[in-house]
């Protein structure tokens, strides 16, 4: 494999043009950018936006941090369990109810944003939106890769265990062997369509397979 420097536009700009370029004609494309809370990959997510409308795809912008379990069920051993923020905290059937299956084939378009509040433990109480066919679901989060769940493309942004450690807050290191795990056992720079090198943001660099 090569790899291919970019700057962080011109990486957003390519990814949409990709992503363009598979919407299914009277459907829609679901797009996980997955990566650890370090790399912000809502960041990436949130760039994708403007060139895809551009492009004439409506969009659609969700983040799994907004489909958390109650803390009563994410909490349960403790708030510095690696194991459960690995497997437990995110609440995958109410994503794959609320947003992914409806955009999915024999879906209705009709999508909720947000599930639960995190901050305040309770449900948003958002309203549904209509994603229009020929649309793209951008949705962001960590450790989505191997969960089975229904994405149509999937961005990875990689960082080296070095970059991880030095870019995570100190309040959130517990963490770290969550992704440790998650790097032995789901194997994202492999599972991944796409694979971004992000241990720099300013200056990121696209895995190209020969």
């Amino acid at each position: 494999m090569r790899v291919r420097p970019l700057t962080p536009a011109a990486l957003a700009e390519y990814l949409a043009e990709v992503v363009a370029g598979r919407v299914p004609e009277g459907g829609w494309l679901r797009v996980a950018v997955d990566g650890a809370a370090a790399a912000a990959p809502g960041v990436l997510a949130d760039a994708m936006v403007a060139p895809l409308r551009t492009a004439g795809h409506p969009v659609q912008r969700v983040s799994a941090d907004d489909f958390l379990r109650p803390a009563s069920v994410r909490l349960e051993h403790g708030r510095h369990d690696a194991d459960s923020f690995y497997w437990s905290w995110l609440d995958e059937k109410g994503l794959q109810r609320e947003v992914l299956d409806p955009l999915g084939p024999g879906g209705d378009g009709r999508v909720l944003p947000s599930l639960w509040d995190v901050g305040r433990d309770r449900a948003t109480r958002a309203a549904y939106v209509e994603l229009p066919p020929g649309g793209v679901l951008l949705l962001d989060g960590a450790l989505l890769i191997g969960r089975g769940l229904p994405i149509d493309l999937t961005v990875h942004l990689s960082l080296s265990p070095g970059a991880l450690e030095r870019r995570t807050d100190a309040d959130a290191r517990w963490t770290l062997p969550a992704y440790d795990r998650y790097r032995a056992e789901c194997f994202p720079e492999e599972s991944a369509d796409f694979v971004v090198r992000w241990d720099d943001p300013r200056r990121p660099a696209l895995v190209v397979p020969e």
